[in-house]
């Protein structure tokens, strides 16, 4: 209706005649020259997509996967949607025309054989419509206006995937978006997995070594019980990280700093203080790293110790960083004691720590191998210091 009072305002502008408005035939110019002015607008204004989306799957049923969200960016988009809300005015006019005009004569149709002051009434009709065929004729109009109602519903049903549907430039920012999300939730488990896994992998062994030698040796007992309450403090505090990126990602609060090499010599102390004997050999200088380079390597480093906690228990544990101005070299080695032991990957519940590493690496250009050769497990890490700049 605005538009076609928009257009109605302007024809008598064009055309002389006081009646201009009144002469059915001009209406329906009018109704025509409606029809590109509401496709300007849908070209102009993004938001009619998705006004007509809302539209299409309340009166339509259409399901929502077969069509677009948001508004129409593109100008294919917006091309699309032009034709679309022209085929909805068009057909929508059609049946409000009819819905109008048709009821009221099929009415008087239906009692014009039992009412004698009508049948005098001059209305324009053929000689038909004044004898017993006029409540058929009115039965026919009435279904001639369900009908169409019927066939224009559903030929915009059929057509609103095909106008109201994604573009290729929507099916692609939708597919970015789902990456984007992937890779955040990705990014989150490896994080809760290295963080808090290695928390609870050394806490086990504390807990067994403490419960075993309770009694006999009490001393080692309040060692362990302290070592677990550092170890659980420092687990609280990577999980307050961890959910610090959460708050990130939502664009709240900061996340906490997350650990880096320079805090690994805390981090083999609490490996120490489950019983595992570590030996480390940091060759280079672990400050001034690119801190996601960093950040990164603590994590490898992190994992590898988890991994020797949880598969081999209290064995002696080989750790080398070596740092140089082209990259960072990490390699974590133990012995896997029992003959036919599996490797931790091939464990029930395991691989993911590994899969962790490697993706971390990869991320960064570099790569990752961990695999048992010679009655030990070796993991190795290369992270390119190239590019890694945040």
């Amino acid at each position: 209706m605005p538009f076609f009072l928009l257009v109605s305002a302007f024809l008598p502008l064009l055309a002389d005649g006081a009646g201009l408005l009144r002469s059915v035939g001009w209406q329906f110019v009018a109704f025509g020259a409606a029809l590109p002015v509401a496709a300007l607008a849908a070209l102009l204004f993004p938001l009619v997509r998705p006004l007509e989306v809302s539209a299409v799957r309340s009166l339509c049923g259409v399901p929502a996967e077969l069509l677009a969200e948001g508004p129409a960016v593109s100008w294919a988009a917006r091309r699309r949607t032009a034709l679309w809300f022209v085929a909805h005015l068009l057909a929508g006019g059609i049946v409000s025309g009819m819905t109008l005009a048709a009821p009221p004569a099929a009415v008087v149709l239906l009692v014009l054989p039992f009412s004698g002051s009508l049948r005098h009434v001059g209305l324009g009709w053929p000689d038909a419509f004044h004898g017993a065929w006029a409540p058929l004729a009115g039965l026919a109009l009435l279904a001639l206006v369900a009908g169409t109602s019927w066939g224009a519903g559903a030929l915009l049903a059929r057509c609103a995937p095909v106008l109201l549907g994604p573009t290729p430039a929507d099916r692609l920012a939708a597919a970015e978006r789902r990456a984007a999300d992937l890779a955040s939730r990705n990014r989150l488990a490896r994080e809760l997995h290295d963080a808090v896994g290695h928390a609870l992998s050394a806490v086990t062994l504390q807990a067994g070594a403490a419960r075993r030698v309770l009694d006999a040796d009490p001393e080692f007992a309040r060692r362990a019980l302290a070592a677990i309450e550092e170890t659980t403090c420092a687990a609280v505090a990577e999980l307050d990280t961890v959910l610090g990126l959460l708050r990130e990602e939502d664009g709240s609060d900061p996340a906490a700093p997350a650990p880096t090499l320079d805090g690994l010599t805390a981090l083999l102390d609490r490996t120490r203080a489950a019983g595992v004997p570590v030996e480390a050999d940091i060759e280079g200088r672990c400050t001034g790293l690119p801190p996601v380079v960093s950040r990164e390597a603590y994590r490898i480093v992190q994992e590898g110790l988890s991994n020797a906690l949880r598969h081999a228990g209290p064995v002696p544990v080989r750790l080398a960083v070596r740092v140089t101005d082209a990259d960072v070299t990490i390699r974590v080695e133990n012995a896997v004691p029992g003959a036919g032991r599996a490797a931790p990957d091939a464990r029930a519940g395991g691989g993911r720590g590994l899969r962790g590493i490697a993706e971390r690496a990869r991320l960064l250009g570099g790569g990752a191998t961990a695999a048992a050769e010679d009655g030990a497990w070796r993991l190795t890490a290369r992270l390119p210091l190239k590019g890694a700049a945040t």
